[in-house]
C-alpha cells in the first residue's frame, strides 16, 4: 500500500506570504521599541519634574521660630540681623525659614514680610508693645488687591514716612500697627510677632490679622 506523500514544496501563495510575516514581526519589534524609547523618557521627564518642585513646608505659612532671612538683594537668603536695619527704615523684605530643614517658605507671595526698625517713642502703646527694640514686622501684602507693598515714602496725607502701595497707592503706617491712611485698602497689614536672640530675628507667633488682597465677591 502506497504510502502518503506530503507535498513539502510551498505554493506561490505561501511563497509570496512569507515576506509579509516576516515585515509584520520587524514592525512588532519596532513598535515595542520605539513604546520602551518613550516610556523611559516619561520617566525621566517625571523625574526633572519632581525634582524642580518646591520643597515640602515653602508655602506654609510662617512658624514660631522660623529665621527671618533676605528675600531679595546681594544678602537673598542670609539671616536679617539688627546689624541690617537702619533706624527709621526702609524696611527690609524678608522670608520666613524653617531653620531646622532649612526650607526657605518662598513658595506662597503671602509669606514674604516687611522688617522696619523706628523709634519706640513714635510707636502707639498697642504697637510698642508688639515691638522688639523698635522693630516690628508686616506682611509685604497690600490688603486691596494683593499687590505688593513696595516703597517707603512721605505720606500724601502726613509728613512722615509710610509703607505704600504702588498699585493703587494704599499707604499703611508701621508707627501705628500698620493702619491705612491714605488709599482704598479696607484694612492694616497683618502683624508678625517677632523675637530677637544674639542679634537675629525669629518668629514669635503666627500673623495676626487676615495676609493678602480683598476677595472678589
Amino acid at each position: 500500500m502506497a504510502g502518503a506523500l506530503f507535498n513539502t514544496t510551498s505554493s506561490p501563495s505561501e511563497s509570496a506570504a512569507e515576506p509579509e510575516v516576516v515585515a509584520g514581526t520587524e514592525q512588532t519589534r519596532r513598535t515595542l521599541l520605539l513604546g520602551a524609547l518613550a516610556t523611559t523618557a516619561c520617566l525621566g521627564c517625571s523625574k526633572e519634574s519632581r525634582a524642580g518642585e518646591d520643597p515640602l513646608g515653602s508655602d506654609e505659612r510662617p512658624q514660631k521660630g522660623d529665621v527671618l532671612v533676605f528675600s531679595e538683594g546681594d544678602q537673598e537668603g542670609k539671616p536679617v540681623t539688627l546689624a541690617d536695619l537702619q533706624a527709621g527704615g526702609p524696611p527690609v523684605h524678608a522670608w520666613p525659614k524653617d531653620p531646622k530643614t532649612s526650607v526657605v517658605r518662598s513658595a506662597s507671595r503671602l509669606n514674604e514680610i516687611l522688617i522696619i526698625r523706628l523709634d519706640p517713642a513714635e510707636l502707639d502703646e498697642k504697637t510698642r508693645e508688639r515691638a522688639v527694640d523698635g522693630i516690628l514686622a508686616y506682611s509685604a501684602i497690600c490688603s486691596h488687591a494683593g499687590c505688593p507693598v513696595t516703597a517707603w515714602v512721605k505720606s500724601d496725607v502726613g509728613d512722615k514716612e509710610v509703607f505704600k502701595c504702588m498699585c493703587h497707592n494704599s499707604e499703611y503706617d508701621p508707627r501705628a500697627g500698620a493702619k491705612v491712611v491714605f488709599g482704598p485698602a479696607p484694612r492694616r497689614l497683618a502683624a508678625l510677632p517677632l523675637a530677637l536672640a544674639d542679634g537675629s530675628l525669629s518668629v514669635a507667633g503666627n500673623f495676626i490679622g487676615k495676609v493678602g488682597g480683598a476677595q472678589p465677591g
